[in-house]
């Protein structure tokens, strides 16, 4: 009767065994799905088209009406009620952004900074009014003006002292990295980031700090600075050309790409990615250099093991570390 009061069509789906299924639909286009199981599983599923509040309040009030009616039909029999949050669809802004691990979070993203496709990936900034704005790289969340602790895990989380060191970064384009570590009087920072095409340098050198300043501070201004360059190539033949040359760093950053979701290395190219990236690392580390990198979401367990088995399988003996931050706007711990 409730729904019938608001001028919805009733039809009803008995599949014996399987329970029931009774649809609401709305001359309007909102409809309601009310699917009762065998078990004792009541689903009630609302989806209305609503720009404004107003709309917004009439759904609550209407499924605020379908839960009391519910708890009078049960008398109170009912061992759990649990309304989800709206899911917001088709709006101008995208408020949704999955974890490593495959959960769906919600953002409180109020406005789309920028957002324009690269010959590399799509380029977002969105402004969350907790985490404030937040780069997005092709579905991704880069990095936010929050997560200093992202940039300062990477580094060593304070314990290395770069005064004087040779220090190289692979990848770090949102400046982060090379912004903290100028700071710490390095002898030479050299960041290599491929994604730095012509269009992208428009992005970062301009756009980019303006919006990011919080995270990159005012390197990515210029290419050059005292003791930083940028170069803008693929690192692979880059390492290979230092390798070569005999040219040793005393530190390895590589910013580059998170731990692949896959557990399958024969399947997935990055895998194979990531196993020539440390080789050629270790080719341009000195004896007693340090790499630092990233992992990926602590719930992807056998993801993370995989990435430990490779470290064994390198051409020099190593020995590692791990540590885990909670990174702000991933919403989830980051080893």
């Amino acid at each position: 009767p409730i729904f019938q009061e608001q001028g919805m069509t009733e039809t009803v789906h008995n599949w014996e065994d399987h329970g029931y299924l009774a649809t609401y639909i709305k001359k309007n286009g909102s409809f309601a799905n009310l699917r009762i199981h065998p078990h004792g599983l009541v689903l009630v599923d609302l989806q209305s088209y609503n720009d404004h509040m107003k709309g917004r309040e009439e759904v609550d009030q209407l499924l605020n009406k379908v839960e009391e009616r519910m708890k009078e039909l049960f008398h109170g029999n009912i061992k759990r009620v649990k309304r989800l949050p709206a899911i917001l669809r088709g709006g101008v802004i995208d408020r949704y952004w999955p974890t490593a691990d495959g959960r769906l979070v919600e953002y409180d993203i109020d406005e789309v900074v920028y957002d324009e496709d690269s010959p590399f990936q799509n380029i977002k900034i969105l402004h969350s009014k907790q985490f404030g704005n937040i780069l997005i790289l092709s579905g991704d969340v880069n990095l936010a003006e929050s997560d200093l602790a992202y940039t300062q895990a990477i580094m060593g989380s304070g314990k290395e002292d770069y005064t004087g060191k040779e220090v190289l970064i692979l990848g770090g384009g949102d400046g982060g990295i090379l912004y903290e570590i100028v700071k710490l009087k390095p002898k030479m920072v050299t960041m290599v980031e491929i994604s730095f095409d012509k269009q992208l340098i428009i992005h970062f050198n301009f756009l980019h700090p303006k919006y990011m300043r919080k995270t990159c501070g005012d390197v990515l201004d210029n290419l050059k600075g005292e003791c930083y360059q940028v170069l803008i190539e693929d690192c692979i033949p880059v390492l290979k050309r230092y390798a070569k040359e005999g040219r040793m760093f005393d530190y390895v950053i590589n910013d580059l790409t998170a731990v692949p979701i896959s557990t399958s290395p024969e399947e997935d190219s990055t895998w194979e990615f990531l196993r020539l990236i440390l080789d050629l690392s270790m080719k341009v580390l000195k004896q007693d250099g340090k790499y630092f990198t990233q992992g990926n979401c602590i719930n992807l367990t056998d993801a993370l093991t995989l990435y430990e088995e490779q470290l064994s399988r390198l051409y020099c003996p190593v020995e590692f570390s791990k540590e885990t931050v909670c990174v702000p706007s991933y919403m989830e711990l980051y080893p």
